[in-house]
């Protein structure tokens, strides 16, 4: 197949006349390639980053390892990045590593290892030798993991893995892994069980042959978090790695404890610093607290310093942010007395940790997971956290943001109808915001052009369609709000006792983190939402009904085992991220019935009323081969057939990675699994074409899938779009563009999409012009003055300014002449 693309002048549309040329035939590898995302941010507003490298004999060319957004490289201090690692298989990372003598070799640890609800996961430890520009595979795939490496100052073929392992399950590769051979071969050097796996790994500065390491257990799925065990404790090696001991007594606690980081003072390796996570500390829902209360639970939880090598130790704070999701400890490298700890503020003290001041990086985002320390020049200090990254020139007392990564992790998009259309959605713990998917500016797309709509973690951003200085907003746990983006005025729309007219009396309103909220495809003034009972409103949300009962399996979490503990007696990091379960996560009406509603939940449920709310029906155990409490990610009624309705399930949460998708032609009555094609990918998303009902999209962690025969088979839609997760798929009805809002990669827009949609009718043909879609004239303009910025910024792909004709050949050709008549049939011109 042979999909091309050609750029048209408008004023040849328009019929000023002009010569002819010819169109040369171009050869595409894959059905598809000629096809074009949009990258158009924002990066105002950056994501998570996980990890920081520096060339420490030029401090200018470092690394950023992401979460989500493969790996990052500046040669200039961040005035410009460069995107690698963007075409693995997984591009969440948990690490980076520089050789300190050979700045081409770097090494990354793939998957995350901070441990929220929301982390991806990665394939093992990849090595590159030419500066980043290209990676090698080099094992310990199923880590799935990695939180350090460390390449040995003496000889670069040594090499030092703290693997997590799975957080989502047991077994796999954990622990401490060595090579001596560059990465050929690996050997095992610290190992607990299958249920713990190695977090910290540090080498003390003064002696290579010293390291210490932190081994770390914990579990999480859809229901719960225990994040501790016997199997956490800090463990020291003399003889370079191969062999370790556990640091115990002298006043180190024994446990059961849970995360745990450890640091090195440079110049006297007996200075040791561990912040350890004790019982009773974080957990129960969005977030941990700063410290351990105490209790009838002796308070183990803190910074603990030894003088003497990890022989003995002193508790010197109980101050330990988060630790699940933090865990991040720095000595200055010529003042043993002062430390930097992440957390959501930059902690930091100047008196050996008795002592802590909670924002060190004030004017800087919060969440705080990689700090670097320059160990030539200390003032010099690099964060990572929730919004990207920082830089200080003055040892934390002022800061500049960079903010030129586009590496947003957004959830859901939506769009309006102006023209150019607007897009609004929501970030993790980045708000919620709109901007426009093109600007009259010749630049293009600029920071600047992105306003907030809402606060907090974002998620729904849905404009009004009849009213643009509307929009509908929502933070975590099912906050919402209706904001005029003209007055900023905002009034939260959030069902509540006050405001649902049938509310029954002692009901409490189980929001998920990532509340399901739409609006009705027939009467965009009618608004729906769902805790574990569907809510409707017809009046933008002044007031609401519940319209079922407790569509939810109505499980107990606390008798669920997690490592075998009941979740009830779970002590350390107990529910962390998960407020509340069982809970309601996706939902739809049909665009092809009013009144017929579906939902899906975090338990495996999936219910479906056909008559408004008045009653509902559990159709979740007639999916063929469903796995068992799985988390229903979508549930998709068609626009082309009453009855049919597709739903997905993302069981990852579960360590189960395969791809679960069925279709019913029969309002859920009976289902059929649609998956070939689909094999080893994870289905967040799923999309029907609003043009072309055999046309289906999916998104999973690795990108978008699609479908031209209805999920019969699927193959990926690659183009130009990195291996990066995707969240939602979001087409614009009247402008016939794909939305696409990726989690560490920001929002991408892909235009026109008639190749897709007529695809499979061009092939009857040996040649075939696609529908020609409407373009609109207007100025571009010249008036940001973005020749006085510098560098350090991002600007977003605006879209061609000419019309755009694509067309199918069946075959190559040398030469093809492209003719444009007018209604009337006479020639306009020949191209």
């Amino acid at each position: 197949m042979k999909v091309h693309r050609s750029s048209i002048i408008l004023l040849v549309l328009l019929g000023i006349s002009g010569g002819t040329s010819l169109l040369k035939a171009q050869s595409v590898a894959e059905e598809f390639d000629s096809l074009h995302f949009r990258s158009i941010g924002p990066a105002t507003m950056s994501g998570r980053i996980s990890d920081l490298a520096v060339y420490e004999a030029n401090p200018a060319i470092y690394y950023a390892a992401t979460a989500h957004s493969g790996l990052w490289k500046t040669t200039s201090g961040g005035a410009l990045f460069e995107p690698l690692f963007q075409d693995e298989g997984l591009i969440a990372l948990g690490d980076v590593a520089i050789s300190q003598t050979d700045p081409d070799l770097v090494w990354v640890g793939a998957g995350e290892s901070n441990n929220r609800q929301t982390t991806s996961w990665g394939g093992g430890v990849y090595k590159s030798t030419d500066g980043g520009q290209t990676f090698n595979h080099m094992g310990l795939e199923d880590s799935r993991h990695i939180n350090r490496i460390l390449i040995d100052p003496r000889d670069s073929e040594v090499v030092l893995v703290a693997a997590t392992g799975p957080l989502f399950g047991s077994g796999g590769d954990r622990g401490v892994f060595k090579t001596t051979n560059g990465g050929d071969s690996w050997t095992k050097v610290l190992e607990v069980d299958d249920d713990t796996g190695a977090n910290a790994l540090v080498r003390s500065s003064t002696n290579s042959n010293t390291l210490y390491a932190s081994t770390y257990q914990r579990r999480r799925n859809a229901c719960c978090m225990n994040g501790g065990g016997p199997g956490s404790g800090v463990w020291k090696s003399v003889d370079g790695g191969d062999n370790w001991s556990r640091v115990t007594g002298g006043g180190f606690p024994d446990g059961p404890l849970g995360r745990i980081e450890v640091d090195v003072y440079g110049r006297d390796d007996q200075v040791v610093y561990a912040l350890v996570e004790g019982p009773r500390v974080g957990g129960n829902g969005p977030g941990g607290r700063d410290q351990s209360e105490d209790g009838e639970v002796e308070n183990l939880t803190g910074l603990y310093r030894s003088q003497d090598g990890g022989a003995t130790w002193t508790l010197m704070s109980n101050t330990n942010p988060r630790p699940m999701y933090f865990s991040q400890v720095r000595v200055d490298p010529v003042d043993p007395d002062r430390v930097y700890m992440g957390g959501v503020g930059l902690h930091l003290t100047v008196d050996g940790g008795e002592t802590f001041a909670t924002d060190a990086a004030r004017l800087t985002h919060d969440d705080v997971h990689a700090i670097w320390i320059n160990p030539k020049n200390p003032d010099h200090v690099l964060i990572g956290n929730d919004g990207g990254l920082a830089v200080s020139w003055d040892a934390s007392r002022t800061w500049s943001f960079l903010p030129n990564l586009p590496v947003g992790l957004f959830y859901h998009v939506n769009y309006d109808m102006e023209r150019p259309f607007n897009v609004c959605g929501g970030m993790q713990d980045n708000y919620s915001w709109c901007g426009p998917s093109a600007t009259r500016q010749n630049v293009g797309i600029t920071n600047y052009d992105w306003y907030q709509v809402r606060g907090g973690d974002g998620f729904v951003a849905m404009p009004d369609l009849r009213n643009p200085r509307i929009v509908y907003a929502e933070s975590q746990g099912g906050n919402m709000v209706r904001r005029d983006v003209v007055t900023g005025e905002s009034k939260s729309i959030r069902p509540s006792a006050t405001n649902v007219v049938n509310h029954l009396q002692g009901d409490r309103y189980r929001w998920h983190w990532d509340t399901p909220f739409i609006r009705s495809p027939h009467d965009p003034g009618v608004l729906i939402a769902a805790a574990q009972k569907v809510f409707r409103s017809s009046d933008r949300g002044d007031s609401w009904v519940a319209i079922s009962p407790d569509l939810s399996s109505g499980a107990d979490r606390d008798t669920i085992r997690t490592m075998g503990v009941l979740n009830s007696e779970v002590t350390i990091a107990r529910n962390d991220g998960i407020s509340n379960w069982p809970t309601l996560v996706s939902l739809a009406e049909s665009p092809a019935s009013a009144g017929v509603y579906y939902t899906g939940g975090d338990d495996g449920t999936v219910n479906v009323s056909r008559d408004g709310g008045a009653s509902w029906q559990s159709v979740g155990d007639r999916l063929p081969d469903a796995p068992h409490m799985g988390w229903v990610s979508e549930v998709v009624p068609s626009s082309f057939s009453a009855g049919r309705v597709y739903v997905t399930i993302d069981n990852h949460l579960s360590n189960d990675y395969d791809p679960y998708v069925w279709v019913s032609e029969d309002f859920g009555m009976t289902f059929r699994s649609i998956t070939e094609g689909l094999e080893g990918e994870n289905v967040r998303t799923l999309t029907e074409d609003h043009r072309n009902g055999d046309v289906l999209y999916v998104g999973t962690e690795t990108g978008i899938f699609l479908s031209l025969d209805r999920g019969e088979s699927w193959r990926r839609l690659r183009a130009n779009l990195p291996t990066v997760r995707v969240d939602e798929i979001t087409l614009h009805q009247r402008d016939n563009a794909m939305i696409v809002a990726t989690h560490g990669r920001a929002l991408f827009i892909l235009d026109h999409l008639e190749p897709i949609q007529e695809y499979v009718a061009a092939t009857e043909f040996d040649a075939r012009l696609f529908s020609v879609p409407t373009a609109l004239q207007f100025k571009m303009m010249d008036d940001k003055n973005e020749e006085f910025w510098g560098h350090q910024y991002f600007v977003g792909e605006n879209p061609p300014a000419e019309a755009i004709m694509q067309y199918y050949l069946d075959d190559e050709v040398g030469e093809l002449s492209l003719r444009i008549r007018d209604e009337s049939g006479h020639l306009v011109r020949e191209l």
